[in-house]
């Protein structure tokens, strides 16, 4: 009798080392496809900011205006079109600056966060964009003031969107 036990307590061993593999094995398969669910929602919540920013100031004949002027003729606008070209401009560097830090962390995809920055790169060297990072940089955390510093001093421009905000600001 004494055997017999000891074999059932053999057999039951087994089969609860095998179910505790199966488990692991289910738990990493749901981890990753939460992991993976996690990176598509924050994706779609970062296109869906920027692109509700875009939409905002594109809908707006006025506010298009102010930021067209302001990215290219930073001159030309009177104090309060500054104001709201600052307020523009501020609020989509927020957006990217969320999209940097989670790109950072991995959770935002690299190609998506490479989108993003070469929208970026058509405004390096408008002097709208320079003057508000020259007076706002310095609000934005290290890291991503650090990256914009260098795409500004080291990026590559994109010709695409530099040009269009040439020859729409020269209107």
């Amino acid at each position: 009798m004494k055997t017999k036990l000891s074999e059932i307590a053999s057999v039951a061993e087994i089969i609860g080392a095998i179910a505790i593999v199966i488990s692991l094995i289910y738990v990493g398969i749901q981890v990753s496809d939460s992991t993976l669910a996690v990176r598509s929602a924050t994706a779609n919540e970062t296109a869906a900011a920027i692109s509700a920013w875009y939409s905002d100031v594109g809908t707006s004949p006025q506010a298009s205006e102010v930021f067209l002027t302001g990215i290219s003729r930073p001159e030309d606008l009177t104090v309060a079109e500054t104001a709201q070209f600052i307020y523009l401009i501020h609020g989509l560097m927020l957006q990217y600056q969320a999209a940097f830090y989670v790109a950072e962390e991995g959770t935002l995809d690299r190609e998506l966060q490479q989108s993003i920055v070469n929208t970026l790169q058509g405004t390096r060297e408008q002097p709208g964009f320079l003057l508000y990072w020259q007076q706002r940089g310095d609000l934005f955390e290290p890291r991503f003031k650090a990256f914009v510093d260098d795409l500004i001093a080291n990026g590559t421009t994109n010709t695409n969107l530099e040009q269009l905000y040439r020859q729409l600001g020269s209107d």
